[in-house]
């Protein structure tokens, strides 16, 4: 069940993306990238800090969060992570549902976002197209990332 997040999520979507970066995304980064990436432990400060700037839906089932997406100002799909024990279940999917509906709902032309390696494949077999790949910096480790995009229609 996808609903919206409180602040009371913080500590379980701090958790699931340590520990998604940590299992999921190693497949496509170095060790020394995931560990900028994801940080040392869980930083539930953070994802509070974050929340209160985005729109953040979680994917829970029996009363534990299984995923969360965050949507930001001008149509910014900010993140989808889904935990690394449910992946291909149809949460990033239901997720993004929840995303393109509100962003219809407050007359959005387009969504857009920079997604990683891991998550490219993911995006582009829901509408998204690459406008262009990006090297960016997180904490002195190199990333590729993708810029894309999707209207809607």
């Amino acid at each position: 069940m996808v609903r919206l997040a409180t602040s009371f999520d913080a500590s379980a979507i701090a958790t699931l993306f340590h520990e998604t970066v940590k299992k999921v995304n190693s497949r496509d980064y170095d060790v020394k990238q995931i560990a900028a990436w994801a940080g040392a432990a869980p930083d539930v400060a953070k994802w509070r800090a974050r929340q209160a700037g985005r729109t953040t839906w979680v994917f829970e089932v029996g009363g534990t969060v299984r995923g969360f997406a965050e949507f930001g100002a001008n149509g910014q799909v900010e993140a989808i992570y889904v935990h690394a024990d449910h992946q291909r279940k149809g949460i990033a999917s239901a997720l993004l549902v929840q995303i393109e509906e509100e962003a219809r709902r407050l007359g959005g032309a387009r969504l857009y976002t920079e997604t990683s390696t891991t998550a490219r494949g993911f995006f582009q077999k829901r509408g998204f197209k690459v406008l262009k790949p990006a090297e960016v910096d997180a904490q002195g480790s190199g990333f590729t990332n993708f810029r894309m995009a999707k209207p809607l229609l």
